[in-house]
């Protein structure tokens, strides 16, 4: 009840800066829009289909909304909701429910408002923050999306925000309850700090961050502390004859020996890792487009299935469960409207993932995209334990 109540009242504060513009407009006279609102409605439509255990199938209605509204030049507020009623096989397992509500912030934004017989509805603010700027200085507080990758897929300097490269239902990705102070220094360079509290005080995170530009390349230094380790990284981002390059690199050291986790006593190591990408348009008509990428771990921590991998909020420490990890795709325009694009990684302890993505404009507001998903691998590796294929059938319409 705690939880609905907190949720009815981030809704009716949203609700007032939505209407605050309409009070004292002057007849006849049609006033500056200091708002905006937007989002989508998405139907997602999946099945999985393992090799060796029964299949399962689940529907998804997914609504968003993205408002901002604008005191003045400076000082701005913005809200993002997703709404979500789910209604299948996997609603039903013992516990789903409770993952779905589950709100790692320090405030608890998330709130069931149904479940029964299969059918769960769900709403939680990932965007609810107050953000004042000026040429110089930036302050920002409340919780937004910390994004201090350099790497378009795994990102060890990205302490704050963590997610999945298989999650494409989630674009926005998840934000951090937070408060960010930033200085610019010049057109390429910038100094930054971010305190991000956590209920358990063991877990607070606090960081750093110099940006700046050096001969053309992207780069940044960081340090601070991250859950239970500190943390010191670093990245670049560049080209290199028409093709981009781009890497991260973060030590972790722990705070603790050990944590306990309410399941299981971890023992926890120091570990470095590393990412490195690049891709390459080769243009023509139909627009040819390459990525590679490769994610070192040196101490790379344990998961006991597939399905906790990739279910499981990630950290910066858990992008992936193997020593050595790679990926790449391809992908080209079918038509004006469609593109295709082949993915697949591969992970050290002989794990495989191959993708086929297909995406479709229907109408300026409208698109369909079509998800094939095959995870394996050998006998005694983490996929292979459970080969299975997801299918996924998104329609989308934006506002």
């Amino acid at each position: 009840m705690r939880q609905i109540g907190l949720l009815k009242s981030c809704l009716a504060l949203a609700a007032y800066f939505i209407c605050a513009d309409s009070v004292a407009q002057i007849p006849g006279l049609a006033p500056q829009k200091n708002w905006d609102l937007s989002g989508y409605i998405k139907y997602v439509g999946s099945a999985n289909l393992p090799d060796d255990y029964a299949h399962s199938y689940d529907h998804l209605l997914h609504q968003r909304f993205n408002y901002e509204y604008r005191f003045n030049s400076q000082l701005r507020f913005n809200a993002g909701m997703r709404n979500r009623l789910m209604a299948g096989d996997t609603a039903e397992l013992p516990g789903y429910a409770d993952f779905i509500d589950n709100d790692p912030g320090y405030l608890d934004l998330s709130a069931n408002w149904l479940d029964k017989n299969g059918v769960l509805g769900s709403s939680q603010f990932d965007r609810l923050y107050l953000d004042w700027s000026n040429q110089e200085w930036q302050a920002r507080l409340g919780r937004s999306r910390i994004n201090w990758a350099m790497t378009t897929l795994w990102n060890p300097n990205d302490i704050f925000n963590s997610y999945s490269i298989y999650d494409f239902d989630y674009e926005e990705r998840a934000g951090s309850d937070s408060i960010l102070l930033k200085r610019k220094l010049d057109f390429a360079s910038s100094v930054e700090v971010v305190y991000n509290p956590s209920q358990d005080s063991d877990l607070n995170s606090y960081a750093g961050r110099y940006l700046f530009n050096q001969k053309g390349w992207d780069m940044q230094l960081l340090a601070g502390k991250s859950y239970l380790d500190h943390v010191l990284g670093g990245g670049f981002a560049g080209d290199i004859r028409g093709a981009g390059l781009r890497g991260e690199v973060t030590w972790f050291e722990p705070t603790q020996d050990s944590w306990f986790n309410d399941v299981e006593n971890i023992e926890l190591k120091s570990a470095l890792l590393a990412s490195i990408e690049s891709d390459y348009s080769f243009g023509g008509r139909r627009n040819w487009m390459g990525r590679a990428a490769a994610l070192y771990i040196s101490e790379p921590q344990e998961q006991n299935s597939a399905a906790e991998f990739l279910n499981l909020p990630l950290t910066a420490r858990t992008l992936s469960f193997s020593r050595m990890t790679y990926y790449s795709d391809l992908s080209f325009d079918i038509s004006s409207l469609s593109r295709l694009t082949f993915s697949g990684s591969y992970y050290s302890d002989g794990s495989y993932y191959i993708g086929l993505t297909n995406s479709y404009s229907l109408a300026d507001n409208w698109q369909l995209l079509m998800v094939l998903q095959r995870f394996d691998g050998v006998s005694g590796s983490l996929f292979g334990e459970t080969p299975s294929i997801l299918a996924f059938a998104q329609l989308k319409w934006s506002f």
